[in-house]
């Protein structure tokens, strides 16, 4: 590395420091481990997740006073000048040529100070070259799309998967080859990045699918090379400290990384399919999680009466949902709230989502017999104060749950029911007697997310009498005329309109006649009605009640809660 290249180094990590991508600890670390395995800074940065991808991107921009390439520069089908540059020379150097401007071409380029790459393309083009930065995981996407392998070449690697998959250690040596390590870190990364939930990697005959969760919505992303496929899932089997040789059972297994300079966790699950393993990567970003009620989207009334439920010395207080509704959100948020010196807290969960300061947390293990019934039995020596159980799931674990409040503690846990007095007949099925429902139930909770609009795009519009008349709109506002907003789409959604998600719920008191129904063993829509004579408002109202405040859409509310309800 020549000095004048050190120098700009030193430049740019000024200024991701200056920017706030990182601080200057970082840097001395990174210029450490630089030093020790004769690597550059920026390489360093990126190899550590000390600094994203997009950063680093901006970085070189700031420091060389080049635009940073977006997304949709790259072309759509055909390369530029495929006559002239060839795809290994490009894949090489990371490098792409995006436009043809006033007898120059445009090169988007990961590493900006390379300075060979720019003087081979003019003179193989006879023409200047104007740079532009790119993000890795869009130019490598570019160059997929753009660049795909030939057909004999793909066939020669489809004929020969076959024969790695047999032979562990070269699979095992594929996964560990650079171009694959840095494919998945840029899955990785960008989903990150991007605050996706999850990663689905799933392979078919002909494509290997990548596709990330969003607020709850599965988007394609761009798709790696087929022949890819076995490698890319035995390097996050390695990864995840799991075994690459059983490719016909269902495995699970967590990965720990640096993204960003945070840690962030991964939760992974392969199950094997018709041509090849499928890979399910959950995200567990603690710094993307907020355990704060308001932040959620709950109303100010409803969550006064978690609260207050949470407050009572014992008992069984429930949140129900389908999966992924945030239940185990709420209950954290809820335990944090009751986390004290003063209180034992213990958790029995499958997986242990997120670990909590000061929370003793427990991981069933079934294939050792740690269920969450034997857990249970277990914790109820310890004397604990408080008992989260993740999921009450059989007749067994309800019982437990039911003898622990009766001897004094306070139990949280979820369900799944589609509304909250559901759970009565949910419970009332797994055995427990109705005389035991009325003793221990202190409040039940259910609840869905809605995608939140994007602020930066949303427009109001009047709302059309039918949807007026439809959801009775005229009672539940006194702003005249009722605007309802609708989602546009813009760069800070991705152009879905939607960013982030809210939470509506509705929450079930038990008072004294919603417990006379339980003794008379009325049905869960007697015991709703009675719950909304008596002041409930149900999970579709507070939708609309956010509709009506612009935090979503009537659509939204529709598809996330009257589909359920």
């Amino acid at each position: 590395m020549s000095a004048a290249v050190g120098d700009r180094l030193d430049e740019l990590a000024d200024i991701l420091v200056g920017q706030g991508h990182c601080d200057q600890r970082t840097i001395e670390r990174a210029r450490r481990v630089a030093a020790d395995t004769a690597q550059r800074l920026d390489a360093v940065l990126i190899q550590l997740g000390l600094v994203s991808e997009r950063g680093l991107a901006d970085g070189y921009a700031r420091l060389l006073g080049l635009p940073v390439a977006a997304a949709n520069r790259y072309p759509d089908q055909e390369p530029l000048l495929a006559d002239r540059l060839g795809a290994e020379f490009l894949r090489h150097a990371r490098a792409v040529p995006v436009a043809e401007e006033a007898g120059s071409i445009v090169l988007a380029m990961v590493d900006p100070l390379d300075t060979f790459t720019p003087a081979a393309v003019g003179i193989a083009t006879g023409r200047q070259v104007r740079l532009e930065v790119a993000v890795p995981i869009e130019l490598e996407a570019a160059l997929n799309r753009l660049y795909p392998e030939s057909g004999e070449a793909a066939s020669d690697a489809d004929t020969g998967e076959t024969a790695l998959e047999d032979d562990t250690e070269r699979l095992k040596d594929l996964a560990s080859e650079a171009p694959v390590i840095r494919l998945v870190n840029q899955l990785i990364t960008r989903a990150v990045e991007t605050k996706a939930s999850d990663i689905h990697i799933e392979p078919f005959e002909d494509r290997l699918r990548v596709r990330y969760r969003y607020d709850g919505v599965l988007h394609e992303a761009e798709t790696p090379p087929r022949h890819l496929a076995a490698a890319i899932t035995s390097r996050i089997k390695i990864m995840a400290r799991l075994d690459i040789a059983e490719r016909r059972m269902p495995q699970d297994g967590r990965i720990k990384l640096a993204v960003r300079g945070q840690d962030v966790d991964f939760r992974v699950s392969t199950i094997p399919s018709l041509h090849g393993e499928t890979v399910v990567l959950r995200i567990l970003d603690r710094t993307a999680v907020t355990f704060d009620f308001a932040r959620l989207g709950l109303s100010a009334p409803l969550i006064q009466k978690f609260r207050s439920a949470l407050d009572l010395p014992n008992g069984i207080v429930l949140v129900t949902g389908p999966t992924g509704s945030g239940k185990t959100t709420t209950l954290y948020t809820g335990l944090l709230a009751l986390n004290a010196i003063s209180r034992k807290i213990v958790t029995v969960e499958d997986p242990i989502e997120y670990q909590l300061h000061g929370i003793n947390q427990i991981q069933v293990r079934s294939q050792i017999g740690l269920s969450f019934a034997s857990l249970l039995r277990s914790i109820l020596r310890q004397d604990p104060d408080v008992i989260m159980v993740g999921e009450i799931r059989d007749g067994e674990t309800a019982q437990i749950a039911v003898q622990a409040a009766l001897t004094g503690h306070l139990v949280l846990s979820t369900l799944h029911t589609n509304s909250a007095a559901a759970a009565v007949t949910r419970l009332r099925d797994m055995g427990v007697e109705d005389y035991l429902l009325t003793a221990v139930l202190r409040g039940v909770m259910a609840q869905r997310l809605v995608r939140r609009l994007c602020p930066d795009c949303r427009q109001a519009a009047p709302a059309p009498p039918e949807l007026v008349d439809r959801f009775g709109l005229n009672a539940r506002t006194t702003v005249r005329p009722i605007r309802l907003y609708h989602a546009v789409g813009c760069p800070a959604c991705r152009q879905t309109g939607y960013r982030g998600r809210a939470a509506v719920a509705e929450f079930l008191d038990m008072d004294a006649e919603v417990e006379r129904m339980i003794f008379a063993r009325a049905d869960h829509a007697s015991i709703e009605r009675a719950a909304v004579a008596a002041g409930m408002q149900t999970m579709f109202e507070a939708g609309v009640d956010a509709a009506l405040a612009g935090e979503t859409t009537l659509e939204e509310v529709s598809r996330s809660i009257r589909a359920d309800a």
